[in-house]
């Protein structure tokens, strides 16, 4: 068994969540999002774009139902033990649903009141109809997992503070790598190693790199180019550790910054500033959002800016690493402490061809934020 946390804080987390089922009134649920089989139990795979699905009962039993392929996965990474690990074969035809309905008998909740997450990537639309066709009508409960991972442990802070620490190694790698001629593969290269190097994991997404047109997108995209004499690089990317993130975002400026990209930085840095200020538990997500327009709005970058500006970070798995929900106009979810948010500021000026981005995580605190990056928020110049 290989788990980033004690057996104290794993079993506090089974409790909590079998409480969370009762509270529900349901008889089991029907787990397909991976953040929540990790959050749960600590089973670590990429199996989840199989047919897989851990079953949490209101008598706090935990079964999961997965491929040949990640039993020894879930012996290793969870604390699940070998009889409460159940394969269903790969052979022409098969239903693995139907292997669901049986396990769901044997533990005597199959005509019983059945909760299932259906807002993951852990469930395509496809599994979903099957699991649906074998069960009928069931409760959707995507949201029980969530808000128990949003409550975060010392531990789990911990794990995200040493994200951040690979993330503020990964920008020092970029910042040695980045000059006129540079190649972006380099760039990148020198950047994921300096996470693997610090016993970081892959990130939930590909880093998003993109330099003079690509340098107004913020999604990765295949293809790699030389950096001009005069060019801009945007890169967003998170460290991440046992899974937890703290991602990241700038532009760094090729040669000497024009006077647009110097204003672009500093309406950048006051709307950070601006969001950081508006954090607070107990108060809406959407406060933060305004705070974000506000600043961009009343500098004339209405049609450069976005229309959400960050969100929550976790142990997330791909295809994202967005812990969701997301900073955005009229969010109702309050913040809480404890929580760790990635802010970013983006600015894509498509008339000028200019971009312009400032990001980084911060931690909740009682009176506010806490900033996770050792870095301080400068124009990056190369």
């Amino acid at each position: 068994m290989s788990l980033h946390f004690t057996q104290t804080e794993m079993a506090g987390r089974l409790a909590r969540a079998t409480e969370a089922v009762n509270e529900a009134g349901l008889d089991a649920l029907l787990m397909f999002a991976p953040e929540s089989h990790f959050w749960v139990c600590g089973y670590d795979t990429f199996g989840f774009a199989m047919f897989q699905c851990l079953v949490l009962t209101k008598d706090g039993e935990l079964h999961l139902l997965t491929r040949e392929p990640d039993l020894r996965q879930a012996q290793y990474t969870s604390t699940l033990p070998d009889d409460h690990i159940h394969i269903w074969k790969d052979i022409q035809g098969v239903n693995p649903a139907e292997n669901l309905v049986r396990l769901l008998a044997k533990l005597g909740v199959a005509d019983g009141r059945l909760g299932w997450e259906t807002r993951t990537a852990g469930l395509t639309a496809w599994n979903g109809n099957l699991v649906r066709a074998a069960l009928g009508e069931m409760v959707e409960s995507s949201d029980i997992m969530p808000e128990l991972r949003r409550h975060k442990s010392a531990a789990e802070i911990d794990m995200h503070r040493r994200a951040a620490s690979l993330s503020d190694d990964a920008l020092d790698a970029a910042l040695a790598s980045t000059r006129a001629g540079a190649f972006e593969g380099d760039i990148l290269a020198d950047m994921q190693g300096a996470i693997f190097k610090g016993g970081g994991d892959y990130a939930g997404n590909e880093f998003i790199i993109g330099s003079g047109e690509g340098g107004l997108l913020c999604r990765y995209y295949s293809g790699r180019r030389h950096l001009d004499a005069n060019d801009q690089l945007t890169l967003e990317w998170s460290g991440a550790y046992a899974r937890y993130h703290a991602a990241m975002m700038d532009t760094i400026v090729v040669g000497e910054p024009s006077d647009s990209q110097r204003r672009m930085f500093d309406v950048c840095n006051q709307a950070l500033e601006a969001c950081e200020g508006a954090i607070r538990a107990g108060d809406p997500m959407g406060n933060v959002f305004n705070a974000h327009a506000r600043v961009f709005d009343a500098n004339g970058f209405t049609g450069a800016r976005l229309n959400a500006c960050g969100y929550g970070m976790g142990a997330i798995y791909n295809p994202i690493w967005v812990d969701f929900p997301m900073f955005y106009e009229g969010n109702p979810q309050i913040m809480i402490e404890g929580q760790v948010f990635f802010l970013h500021m983006i600015l894509m000026d498509s008339d000028t061809g200019k971009a312009m981005t400032l990001g980084h995580s911060v931690l909740v605190t009682d009176n506010g934020i806490e900033r996770l990056s050792r870095h301080k928020p400068k124009l990056l110049l190369a």
